[in-house]
């Protein structure tokens, strides 16, 4: 009999991004779930183990020290030893010796090779690609976020349509965060009129055009929240040390970046490419009017709710086209959800657990 295994290292890391996405719908196929049907796999230095219902918990006594590790030796060997489970894999990740259902969020790596220039960052771009072909040609089914990245992958790796499904993100869980509004006071010039943007410091989070933007129009505020990632830091963030109208936050926890939204003029991503590109829903279940670039999955998801830019030009007027009506966000908001989500997933489960070998 055929069981899901599902891979729980997602429960060592701070619940951002991938990680939320999966804690959440895993929480919901539990009360989906038959007993014994769905297991997960966790190690011994897990944050907080969950109390799961009818989901089996594995727990090994080995620590996580390397996710990658964890995955391609403590996991994989599990599975080569346990044959009746297939992995469940929600991070961009391919157990090569057995068959893998995995989510593959977006194929960055694959569609933007200039972005990846120090050797540090031409390493990670190698492992991506092997992991993004590894999924095309072995997994059992692939699960990705957007309309727009399923038609990249199937495109880019010659994926049949039909095995790759669309399951969405969601803002949900924000709807459990209490506003911390201290971040006020420790940013005091945050008491006047702001344009706020949030996310890791990448180069496809396109903060040059918010630079470029910003030293155009020096009356306009920018708040900038997001810690820097290992890999593809974008250099040009440094061209805001001599603007007084960018604001480096840093790190902000979930509590104060509510507040940011809460009270921002508007959000803004400009980025130039996003699988999904989340927190424009977030911003929008807090209020907030939201202006995104106008590539890759960012019209898919937010269709008329938005305000759009072009990447690529910052000649706009942010005033003016705020002036522009949109679309309320009561839809867009119901039609994210992770009970629908984790609802999908578990018919694809289901599915696959029903096909004859």
């Amino acid at each position: 009999m055929k069981k899901i295994l599902i891979d729980g290292d997602f429960l060592c890391r701070p619940l951002t991004g991938i990680e939320r996405y999966a804690y959440e719908i895993t929480k919901r196929l539990d009360t989906l779930a038959s007993d014994h049907e769905i297991a997960i796999i966790v190690p011994s230095n897990t944050f907080t183990p969950p109390d799961y219902k009818n989901i089996d918990i594995i727990q090994l006594k080995t620590k996580i020290k390397s996710h990658l590790f964890w995955q391609m030796a403590t996991v994989q060997s599990f599975l080569l030893k346990h044959r009746e489970y297939t992995a469940l894999e929600y991070g961009n990740t391919c157990l090569p010796f057995t068959p893998t259902i995995v989510f593959l969020h977006d194929i960055y790596c694959e569609l933007f090779p200039e972005d990846f220039s120090s050797f540090r960052d031409k390493l990670a771009r190698l492992y991506n690609q092997y992991q993004y072909r590894l999924i095309a040609r072995k997994a059992k089914r692939i699960v990705t976020v957007s309309e727009y990245s399923k038609n990249e992958i199937a495109k880019t790796f010659h994926v049949p349509p039909e095995r790759i499904t669309v399951i969405y993100s969601s803002w949900l869980h924000f709807n459990e965060i209490k506003p911390d509004y201290s971040v006020f006071s420790l940013f005091p010039a945050l008491e006047k009129p702001f344009f706020f943007s949030l996310g890791t410091i990448s180069k496809r989070k396109n903060m040059k055009w918010i630079i470029e933007y910003a030293a155009k129009h020096p009356r306009d505020t920018f708040a900038i929240s997001g810690s820097r990632m290992p890999t593809t830091k974008d250099d040009k963030l440094n061209g805001s040390a001599g603007l007084k109208n960018i604001i480096l936050l840093g790190y902000m926890d979930d509590a104060k970046v509510k507040a940011l939204m809460e009270r921002c003029k508007a959000f803004l991503m400009p980025s130039y490419y996003e699988g999904f590109g989340l927190p424009p829903l977030e911003a929008l279940s807090c209020g907030a009017p939201i202006i995104v670039a106008d590539t890759a999955s960012l019209p898919e998801i937010y269709g008329k709710t938005a305000r759009y830019i072009d990447p690529r030009d910052t000649s706009v007027e942010l005033d003016e086209l705020l002036k522009v009506p949109v679309e309320a966000p009561c839809a867009i908001l119901e039609k994210y959800s992770y009970d629908k989500s984790a609802q999908a997933l578990y018919r694809l489960i289901t599915e696959y657990l029903n096909e004859k070998e």
